[in-house]
């Protein structure tokens, strides 16, 4: 059987982080998640912060009326509290990725620690997938994640994929292999396999060696270099990256 398209989920959080360090309107994260859609993203994500430090409760509504409008999922990152549980039900996104936040953290730092918590994370995860929307963990590549994401219900994991390309590109092998191991375990479980997190041209074609990978979702990379090419070419050269990656696995 071939391998489907990898998705490439687009994630416009840090055109709001740009709004709001000066604040008014400009630049407009529903512009860019228009932008990105006419330019080929399969999806937009936005992460709502506790502490709101970029995407606002007006970008989720709007949002999520344009994924609507143009047919395309959004994917709602959500720390695992009451008020993110409300949040979503409320709009119903196509799907929800639980995350780890942290207020004094730059940026999300690691995976969620689903392991030895799966009491807190059931309940939130069935609240979810009663309402219709798809549940994914973002996840350390471990074995025990893993299971656990498994075990409370998730029908996705994504994995975090900020260890390994933070490393230098000599020495990504050890890593490389602890990801890929994890994404056969999560498939072989009934998971559909994501990843994310640090992801450039180089690391997404790289990951894209792992054949049960069925969607990457990268932000920060594409936003900086759209300040250089404009979003709409970088979003169509990393399609492009991807697209010559996997057709070097069908060979």
């Amino acid at each position: 059987m071939s391998r489907p398209p990898v998705r490439l989920g687009v994630n416009i959080d840090h055109v709001a982080t740009v709004r709001n360090a000066r604040g008014g309107v400009h630049p407009d994260p529903v512009r860019a998640a228009e932008e990105a859609i006419r330019a080929g993203a399969d999806g937009i994500t936005a992460h709502l912060r506790e502490d709101r430090r970029h995407i606002g409760d007006a970008d989720i509504e709007a949002l999520t009326a344009l994924c609507k409008t143009a047919g395309k999922p959004l994917n709602f990152e959500m720390a695992v509290t009451d008020e993110m549980l409300a949040i979503a039900l409320r709009h119903r996104p196509h799907a929800a990725c639980l995350v780890p936040e942290r207020r004094e953290e730059v940026t999300t730092e690691g995976g969620l620690a689903v392991a030895g918590h799966e009491a807190t994370m059931a309940p939130v995860v069935r609240a979810l997938s009663d309402a219709g929307i798809r549940v994914s963990l973002f996840i350390d590549p471990s074995a025990d994640q893993v299971e656990a994401a498994a075990a409370v219900g998730a029908q996705v994991v994504e994995f975090h994929t900020g260890r390994y390309c933070h490393l230098p590109a000599g020495e990504r092998g050890v890593e490389f292999d602890r990801l890929a191991a994890a994404c056969a375990q999560a498939d072989g479980l009934g998971l559909e396999v994501h990843a994310g997190h640090g992801l450039d041209y180089d690391t997404a074609a790289e990951v894209l060696a792992i054949p049960e990978i069925r969607e990457l979702n990268i932000g920060h990379f594409l936003i900086g270099e759209a300040v250089f090419v404009g979003l709409a070419a970088a979003i169509r050269r990393m399609r492009g990256a991807m697209e010559a990656a996997q057709a070097v696995t069908r060979e």
